[in-house]
């Protein structure tokens, strides 16, 4: 491996140690229903995100609330020198990208029968710091 593509690794390594993710996969919801949810909590505080899930009344909230759970748990993991309050978390990325389709029949008059598409989706947190950007700069 030559000097710069280590170089490159070394950084990519130390950008992924600032980053908190969690992946949900094969979450049985639609994409669509799941990013009427995401796109209200993206870019917000921790704490805010934490405060609109819980009371909304979207089935969708409920997951999105235990996996952003699970990304704050990820960052603790990575920071253990360091207090949940003082790093000022922010959810930095949230996508939702289409799973697994289950393509089921369902019985029509004149014997034929409907396909019924049972979607799930992947949904995926990253979660940021804003002293790490103050740090950088």
């Amino acid at each position: 491996m030559g000097a710069r593509k280590r170089i490159k690794a070394d950084a990519l390594k130390e950008d992924k140690k600032k980053k908190a993710i969690a992946i949900l996969r094969n979450c049985p919801t639609s994409t669509q229903k799941m990013r009427l949810v995401a796109d209200n909590i993206r870019g917000l505080d921790v704490n805010k995100a934490l405060g609109i899930l819980k009371y909304t009344g979207k089935a969708p909230a409920r997951t999105l609330e235990k996996l952003l759970m699970s990304a704050i748990s990820n960052w603790q993991q990575k920071n253990e020198g360091q207090r949940l309050e003082d790093s000022n978390l922010f959810v930095k990325e949230i996508f939702v990208d289409g799973g697994r389709v289950l393509k089921r029949l369902r019985p029509a008059p004149q014997g034929r029968g409907y396909r019924i598409h049972k979607r799930s989706n992947h949904v995926t947190i990253i979660l940021g710091s804003t002293n790490e950007n103050q740090n950088d700069n």
